[in-house]
């Protein structure tokens, strides 16, 4: 996945997310839907009962972060977009349901990421009914970041309720669980014979709960049954309609897994969903593994790692899910489609290919499909507007069984909604950014959709590398694959100029806008992966001599040096990954995630020009959708 850092400028920068605006309400028709689910499975619910929370939020720091200046703005297509109207009949109908089916994603999501959120919610709806204004800002915020705690792109953490605070486990383990207590149960139910407890604890679909001094697992099917079930209702009904037999197949494969706690019959699903790619439409649960910071602490503990080993088992982080509909846009898809042909190319060129196996082979058609996608709603984790927003991801990712078990493919979807810049008000921050922060003479290599054939790059070099054996980096392991597929996507250019991939004049457009692009504007925490693997790059580039920073805080690019940096730092990742090692995994991360005050003065430039603190996105297609 790629989370963008500005536009990665002031396009969609938050987790790695998008750009905002002025204060809104949540849907009520989405609000409508979900009530109607939440009394159909209320014992999904992790609170039960009325609860009364203290705001935490001024009005003062409400009225700023929910203004149009702080308070980005990322509009899915509209309701009359020419992408819906030129759909056919049963397609748009399809849509309808697919729709449907996403938005019980966020109610889903919720529970996973805080067991606080859906009551959260609920008090602030019964609150803006009284006319409390400042339950009606802090809606806002809720809305868009989806949740109770989130970072803001100042990775200052915001917590919309006093006395309730983010932790390591979110909303998937016990609140009060703490990282020794939980290893410590582990080795006790290991060494009880509970093997497959422990399995079922540590995989990456399933919700933690205590039971006496043990701990038990549920799977996510099981735990949100109701709510799993309406979503397979719609996802068939979406079948009956749509005129794409490949898309229904998928649709009721889809389906079928989501009635059943059968980690196969997503296998199943994923499989055909990563073979989908002359489609008309776009429908994905997505499931990704970056928020769980307490699953892969467990290989920090020498006597827990050794029973795990011993037992064959294998720490997974917990999945969180994201729903995302879409019309596929043929041309963007097939403008993305050219990499294609250059993938066993970059395959071959990747360093040390003979010690690991890798998803795509040099010398066999790639199992990669690619689209690029008008979205309609993005719901659940991949619409959270926290520090940034999705611009792209690669899935299944390497944990999941149609790759391990089924040697199934892998698609890309790129987010066109979230990536294109189209105001001029954007544009002209934009410009002063640059001038805030780049040298003058490198202005002219700047171009905003070298971005996106960076992402390009970055996507497909997630199925670049070693395919297994990163999950002993612990915490580490998504800092440093996200690290990898930047590496793959600059050290790649040269390549893929030569190719013919690429004009010289794109080489130098992706290489300074690459550089430009990755400057924060502020230092990340550890828990920010895509943030986090930036501050590396831009300190070990700074090592190198590829770039500097002057003490005045702009940037200058060496452009002949970038490439050969790139691929220095991606043979230093290889090994690393290729090792597995905790404490060397630990060791590369501190070693260049490293805040020069350079960098700082960076950051301050940036702020004078950027206000941007958070984002939200707006459905209004899907909202129209969702009341037919």
């Amino acid at each position: 996945m790629n989370i963008n850092p500005i536009n990665r400028i002031n396009n969609i920068t938050l987790r790695g997310k998008s750009e905002k605006q002025e204060p809104q309400t949540f849907k009520p028709q989405e609000d409508k839907l979900i009530k109607e689910l939440d009394k159909m499975s209320m014992i999904n619910n992790v609170n039960i009962g009325k609860k009364d929370f203290e705001l935490n939020l001024s009005m003062e720091e409400l009225e700023k972060r929910t203004h149009k200046d702080y308070l980005t703005t990322k509009k899915m297509l509209a309701a009359d977009a020419p992408e819906y109207l030129e759909l056919a009949d049963g397609d748009k109908e399809a849509l309808k349901h697919l729709v449907k089916a996403a938005v019980v994603l966020d109610k889903v999501n919720m529970q996973l990421d805080n067991p606080n959120n859906l009551q959260f919610k609920e008090y602030l709806e019964s609150e803006i009914t009284k006319g409390n204004e400042q339950a009606k800002l802090t809606k806002i915020l809720f809305d868009a970041q989806k949740g109770v705690c989130a970072l803001d792109r100042n990775s200052f953490m915001i917590e919309l309720v006093k006395g309730v605070s983010e932790r390591p486990g979110k909303g998937v383990y016990p609140q009060d669980l703490e990282k020794e207590e939980f290893h410590n149960i582990l080795i006790a139910m290991l060494k009880d014979g509970k093997v497959d407890e422990v399995a079922k604890i540590l995989n990456q679909r399933s919700v933690v709960e205590r039971a006496g001094n043990a701990l038990v697992a549920a799977d996510y099917v099981d735990k949100f049954k109701d709510d799993f079930a309406y979503m397979a209702s719609e996802l068939e009904k979406a079948a009956e309609t749509s005129t794409n037999e490949d898309f229904n197949e998928f649709l009721k494969l889809q389906a079928k897994a989501l009635r059943t706690a059968d980690p196969m019959l997503d296998a199943y699903a994923d499989k055909k969903w990563a073979a989908l790619q002359d489609t008309p439409l776009e429908f994905t649960i997505t499931r990704e593994n970056y928020s769980d910071e307490l699953t892969e602490t467990v290989v920090e503990n020498p006597e827990l790692k050794a029973l795990l080993d011993e037992n064959g088992i294998t720490p997974v982080a917990k999945d969180f899910l994201g729903g995302r509909v879409g019309i596929i846009n043929k041309k963007g898809t097939e403008a993305i489609l050219n990499v294609k042909k250059f993938l066993p190319l970059m395959a071959q060129n990747m360093p040390f290919k003979d010690d690991y196996i890798q998803n795509i082979s040099p010398d066999k058609e790639s199992k990669q499909t690619m689209v690029d996608a008008d979205l309609v709603a993005v719901t659940g984790d991949v619409g959270e507007f926290r520090a940034g927003i999705t611009l792209a991801e690669n899935l299944p990712n390497d944990d999941k069984l149609s790759i391990k078990e089924l040697d199934g493919g892998r698609r890309n979807v790129y987010h066109r909604q979230i990536r294109l810049i189209t105001s001029e008000d954007a544009r002209e921050k934009m410009k002063k950014r640059l001038e805030a922060t780049l040298n003058p003479e490198l202005h002219k290599y700047y171009n905003d959709e070298a971005d996106h054939w960076f992402t390009v790059g970055h996507e497909n070099g997630h199925s670049l590398g070693p395919k297994s054996g990163t999950e002993g980096l612990g915490k580490y392991k998504s800092i440093i694959e996200e690290n990898k597929a930047d590496m793959i996507s600059l050290a790649m250019v040269d390549i893929l100029t030569e190719a013919g991939m690429y004009t010289p004049e794109q080489r130098e457009q992706i290489i300074v806008t690459y550089a430009a692009d990755n400057m924060m504007m502020s230092k990340p925490t550890l828990s920010q992966a895509h943030r986090v693997r930036s501050v590396m790059q831009n300190y070990y580039f700074i090592k190198e001599g590829a770039i500097e920073i002057s003490p005045e805080g702009v940037l200058n690019v060496n452009i002949d040096k970038m490439v050969p940096t790139a691929r220095k730092m991606l043979e230093e990742i290889i090994q690393v990954q290729m090792k597995g090692d905790f404490t060397k995994g630990e060791k590369y991360v501190n070693d260049y995630f490293v805040w020069t005050p350079e960098m700082e003065k960076m950051a301050e430039n940036i702020k004078k020009v950027s206000k941007t603190l958070n984002g939200k996105v707006e459905s209004p297609l899907a909202d129209k959708l969702i009341t037919e």
